[in-house]
């Protein structure tokens, strides 16, 4: 409605006047991570289909706790990342189903498809798409921290209160990993999985000398690495490479151990007011060239069929810097996780973070 006919209507009444206006304003409410929605994309997407899009910026946990608080309302679509989507829902029934009809199956990547298709089903129906994929792993400085190869060597000696990590669940399984454990192997086995943590918890307690600052957004564990208050992080492959920009002697390395894998997807909320929205979102940004627009701006690559030769040629020599086919392959890919292991891990990260 314009607003020359909202005036008009000024003697019906004020509250006629905005009704009529939202009646009109469609938009999508996308709960994602940073970068996964630059303003760029944003605008050409309005540009193309007249909807608006109102971007909040989150993480897992809080995915999972504003969709639970509200019973899967506030959003119409969400981005948890693939292993968590299917105990989410056992949990606390938030998502429904994907209708693949929606979806061109076309613009991603076959495998990918596939492969979060199968993990996030619950009760024999698939709840997720991929869209952005990436792994975590070791940023060094190769001039002050050159012997940092996997997890365990941030608690080498000399590093002491020079090296920075996140005290959440991955930093509990990297370290699993990095001590000859096998943590996805006891997912199904609750008390050997604790087990495992147990020793990751004496493990990361005896190794709080190291640590300057357990960090929690991805700019404070930038900056802890620019400034050389730390050598040597366990983070994403993404702020490595942003930070070999700024420093040639740092980069993202894929440890001995195996770098962990993610897949971030697009699921429905089960309140969605705007389904049709969100499929079209899905859709739109699947595509090549804008697939690639959003990994020039998030730093990660997506399952978009094809996106990779719109890449930027610099961010595609520095991928294939930090990772061999021997790393690829190595890669220890996140499986689903089943309802209570997250329990088990939530207080040993109390545990850690309580010690002296």
């Amino acid at each position: 409605m314009q607003i020359s006919n909202c005036k008009s209507l000024i003697a019906v009444g004020f509250t006629l006047c905005i009704t009529a206006q939202s009646v009109n304003a469609e938009t999508l409410r996308l709960l994602t991570w940073g970068g996964y929605a630059p303003k760029t994309v944003v605008d050409m997407f309005k540009a193309e289909t007249g909807i608006d899009v109102e971007v909040t910026k989150s993480n897992n946990e809080d995915m999972i706790a504003k969709l639970s608080a509200t019973r899967g309302g506030g959003f119409d679509l969400v981005q948890p990342s693939q292993d968590r989507i299917a105990s989410a829902q056992a949990e606390f029934n938030i998502y429904k189903p994907i209708d693949l009809s929606k979806i061109d199956k076309s613009l991603f990547v076959a495998s990918m498809l596939d492969s979060t298709l199968e993990s996030s089903i619950y009760d024999g129906k698939s709840y997720g798409v991929p869209h952005i994929w990436g792994t975590s792993g070791l940023i060094v400085n190769s001039e002050k921290a050159a012997d940092v190869k996997d997890y365990t060597d941030l608690c080498n000696d000399a590093y002491m209160g020079k090296v920075t990590y996140r005290l959440k669940r991955p930093t509990l399984i990297a370290f699993a990993f990095s001590m000859g454990l096998d943590p996805f192997a006891a997912y199904n086995d609750p008390a050997e999985y604790e087990k495992i943590m147990l020793k990751v918890q004496d493990k990361l307690i005896s190794c709080k000398g190291n640590v300057k600052a357990y960090w929690s957004g991805g700019d404070a564990m930038k900056n802890l690495m620019r400034t050389d208050e730390t050598v040597a992080a366990m983070a994403w492959d993404a702020g490595g490479w942003q930070l070999h920009d700024d420093n040639q002697a740092i980069n993202f390395i894929a440890p001995t151990s195996g770098a962990l894998g993610w897949i971030d997807a697009f699921v429905i909320p089960r309140k969605s007011k705007n389904e049709s929205a969100a499929y079209k979102w899905i859709n739109f940004v699947m595509q090549p060239k804008i697939a690639a627009m959003i990994t020039d701006a998030a730093g990660n690559f997506t399952a978009s069929k094809g996106a990779d030769e719109f890449v930027n040629a610099p961010l595609r020599a520095k991928y294939q810097s930090s990772f061999d086919t021997a790393s690829i392959d190595n890669i220890k890919w996140y499986p689903p996780v089943p309802a209570g292991l997250e329990m088990i891990e939530g207080k040993v990260l109390d545990r850690v973070k309580a010690a002296k």
